[in-house]
């Protein structure tokens, strides 16, 4: 491995975020070449979890823009602080004399203060621009529609908005874009072709062990490999409507720790199952496989 990839592999280790060669090297080439990272894979696999590690081994601001159905450009450049601008044109007619002064001043000017800098709301994209370097995730950009994908695409593509009333924002360094997607719609190539692409996979069973050493170090070693005996053989069977993530892997072991467990045995993981999947359905299959997975 290339010694830079391992120095940014190392230091995201130190934040508690394990990763593979593949993924430690598109990343640098993401941060080296100045291009977005689009991540995909199932829900819990550590898309957000890295962008989060990378502000932190980095030392920059993480700034978020969650995606979901009918979000716009407004909703992620800016907006106008609506009751700030009133109570700025009232505080205006009370120094003019009050509304009977008709000739108390120049209409124009007060309007064009209304959007002055200190009445915006920076929105999480433009917050970026303004702030970089800052880490930029694009959380679930499978959820926004067309339109607003196109929007990101020409955002990601010059690192520049234009503010009607003030003119155009441009960073003065292009932030770190991180885009992540849990791949419930494709997404079009336009985008794809201008992001650097890794597919997370869930990881191995030692590597998962240790993931839950660095991030739970509280979860001792013999449960946190038993844990995730167990999360491996769920998500290998095909037959959980959602099948655990990391996340739940964590939780799992958390629950169990604070609950002083020392050995996993059916009683426990069966009263614990909360913490680990969250269906009904779910439920109930796992706790009928419990004996056979903690079988000894």
């Amino acid at each position: 491995m290339d010694a830079r990839v391992a120095e940014l592999a190392r230091r995201l280790g130190e934040t508690g975020y394990l990763c593979d060669d593949d993924l430690a090297t598109v990343l640098f080439l993401s941060l080296e070449m100045g291009r977005p990272l689009l991540l995909e894979g199932e829900p819990g696999t550590g898309k957000t979890a890295l962008a989060e590690a990378i502000a932190e081994a980095l030392e920059r601001p993480l700034i978020r823009l969650q995606c979901y159905e009918g979000i716009d450009a407004t909703q992620a450049l800016y907006d106008w602080d609506f009751p700030r601008q009133i109570l700025h044109l009232r505080a205006l007619e009370a120094v003019s004399g009050g509304a009977s002064a008709g000739g108390r001043g120049d209409v124009e000017e007060a309007e064009k203060s209304l959007y002055d800098e200190r009445f915006l709301l920076a929105r999480p994209v433009l917050a970026a621009l303004q702030q970089s370097p800052a880490v930029l995730l694009v959380d679930e950009v499978d959820r926004a529609d067309d339109e607003f994908e196109a929007f990101l695409l020409e955002v990601l593509s010059t690192y520049q908005v234009t503010i009607p009333e003030l003119g155009t924002v441009q960073a003065a360094t292009p932030p770190t874009v991180v885009l992540t997607s849990n791949r419930t719609r494709e997404l079009h190539d336009a985008l794809k072709r201008r992001c650097l692409y890794h597919w997370i996979d869930h990881p191995g069973l030692d590597r998962e062990v240790a993931i839950v050493r660095s991030r739970a170090p509280e979860v001792s070693a013999e449960l946190a490999r038993q844990v995730v005996q167990v999360v491996q053989q769920l998500r290998q069977g095909s037959d959980l409507l959602k099948p655990p993530g990391v996340a739940e892997t964590l939780d799992w072991g958390r629950a169990l720790q604070h609950l002083g467990t020392v050995e996993l045995d059916v009683e426990t993981a069966a009263l614990t199952l909360g913490a680990l999947v969250k269906y009904r359905d779910d439920a109930e299959r796992v706790r009928a496989a419990l004996d056979r997975m903690l079988a000894r």
